[in-house]
């Protein structure tokens, strides 16, 4: 229990940063959905939509491969390290310089002629959050989470500082007053070109507050390594991009695909995209867990009860991550008021896709198996996959049931990876999974949340919020009897 217990600390220390830094920049929802259209607020999901899988390629999947090769024996002078910071700040440097010269045709092609600023302020935070991934990926391995979790804050901390300043503080006062004082800084032409603005000065000020993690760079390049990692992450490349498109790849379809004329198909992507931020609490706790579970599980493999203990791991993630499903989707009368009311008629996604995260954090999970045994091209395959899933259901469900048909792709998707990864990895690095528990748990956290409805209509008498209570309650009371009786049998 120790063990679970330090790396349920450090999942802390990077979920406080993330609950935090997440928390600030979920008031960017209710402030974009407030201020703009859901039309325009689909331009912004468009664009972050491309910069996941430009996130993966910009990286090359060197983040895992620092973790695999890193010289744990003298951190100091890591080849692994300084190897991989020169691989990727080579790739994005060669990225800006393409970016620089296709920056009008890709606007015109992208519908966005009359704004290449977009794309070329998009270029520069996608470059330098790229570069920053492998310092960030030593603070991980070097278990410096509070300098991590710090520089994360600071970056949101402007991001909404500045996305508050730009976008409601100045316009009503800058229409009253054009001589007003900040008129040197602001254009009310720029209107949503703000939101990239502000992220590009986060994203600047991130960079600068990792410099002293670029010494690095000193310790050379080492040819013959760099080669073993390559081979080890290129399959992390087809993972992560595969796994972007399961991600992303509604929101980049859904301007395309869905049977209304552009505005309306924007209109559409924007409140898809709006309610999807609903499920941002599984989102984070997730993100949380992987900063925390992935040097975790390279780090413990070598001890005795390294499975026991990644067995017990998964269960208490599926614990806590019904829980998340259960407050969001049992209190929505109150969570939906963190977005527009344009927006609101979406909201019947968000169960959908709470779901689907969770079985996202089950295949993070189960994917040590490839990651332990070297077998990284497989894990590829498996994520190609579920890429090819999302693909085929997403061409064929959103022309017909519009973005529903994206929420169940999505789910279909993670849950048969999840089922896959299982399969395989009984045969190739077997964990004996308390699959009756955990199953329990799903199932018995989807009965309260459908119970909630009929429940309501017998009691009409008592208010939503306490029928929603009571259930939680019963969740939380049922999880803590079954785990500590557990724990009395097993001493």
């Amino acid at each position: 229990m120790s063990i679970i217990k330090k790396l349920a600390s450090q999942t802390a220390i990077y979920g406080l940063s993330s609950i935090f830094g997440r928390f600030l920049n979920y008031l960017l929802v209710p402030l974009y959905t407030y201020h703009f259209s859901a039309a325009e607020y689909g331009v912004v999901s468009e664009f972050y939509a491309y910069a996941g899988f430009f996130a993966v390629l910009l990286v090359f999947g060197f983040e895992t491969g620092y973790f695999r090769f890193r010289d744990k024996n003298d951190p100091q002078r890591d080849s692994a390290y300084a190897t991989a910071l020169w691989f990727v700040l080579g790739v994005n440097i060669g990225f800006l310089l393409l970016i620089r010269f296709v920056e009008t045709p890709l606007s015109e092609a992208l519908h966005y002629a009359h704004h290449p600023e977009y794309v070329q302020w998009f270029a520069i935070i996608l470059g330098l959050d790229a570069i920053a991934s492998i310092p960030f990926a030593r603070l991980r391995a070097e278990n410096k989470a509070f300098r991590f979790a710090g520089i994360k804050i600071v970056e949101i901390l402007i991001t909404v500082g500045l996305s508050l300043f730009f976008i409601a503080y100045c316009p009503p006062l800058y229409a009253k007053n054009e001589q007003i004082w900040f008129a040197p800084i602001y254009d009310p032409g720029i209107g949503l070109g703000y939101v990239f603005i502000a992220n590009l000065a986060a994203s600047g000020v991130k960079f600068a507050l990792l410099t002293p993690q670029l010494k690095g760079l000193l310790w050379g390049f080492d040819r013959a390594l760099f080669l073993s990692m390559l081979r080890y992450s290129l399959p992390m490349v087809v993972i992560g991009f595969a796994g972007i498109i399961n991600e992303m790849l509604d929101r980049a379809l859904l301007k395309y695909l869905l049977p209304h004329d552009p505005l309306t198909n924007m209109r559409m992507l924007g409140i898809y995209s709006a309610c999807y931020k609903l499920s941002i609490l599984m989102s984070l706790f997730i993100q949380a867990f992987r900063y925390a579970a992935e040097p975790f599980f390279f780090a413990y493999a070598d001890k005795s009860d390294a499975r026991q203990v990644y067995a017990d791991v998964m269960k208490y993630f599926v614990i806590f991550c019904m829980a998340i499903f259960l407050l969001v989707t049992l209190y929505i009368d109150f969570f939906q008021y963190f977005i527009g009311t344009e927006f609101r008629a979406g909201l019947g996604v968000t169960p959908i896709l709470l779901l689907a995260n969770l079985f996202l954090g089950i295949y993070v999970n189960l994917s040590i198996w490839y990651k332990l045994t070297d077998r990284t091209l497989m894990g590829a395959f498996v994520s190609l996959g579920g890429a090819l899933i999302t693909i085929g259901l997403n061409l064929w469900w959103i022309p017909l049931y519009g973005y529903v048909g994206s929420a169940w792709a999505t789910l279909a998707c993670y849950a048969a990876m999840a089922i896959v990864s299982y399969l395989l990895g009984r045969k190739y690095y077997p964990v004996a999974y308390d699959l009756k528990r955990i199953l329990f748990y799903i199932v018995f956290g989807l009965g309260l949340y459908f119970a909630r409805e009929p429940l309501s209509t017998k009691a009409a008498a008592l208010p939503s919020w306490l029928i929603a209570a009571l259930l939680m309650l019963s969740y939380l009371s049922a999880a803590a009897l079954l785990e500590r009786r557990r724990r009395i049998a097993i001493q």
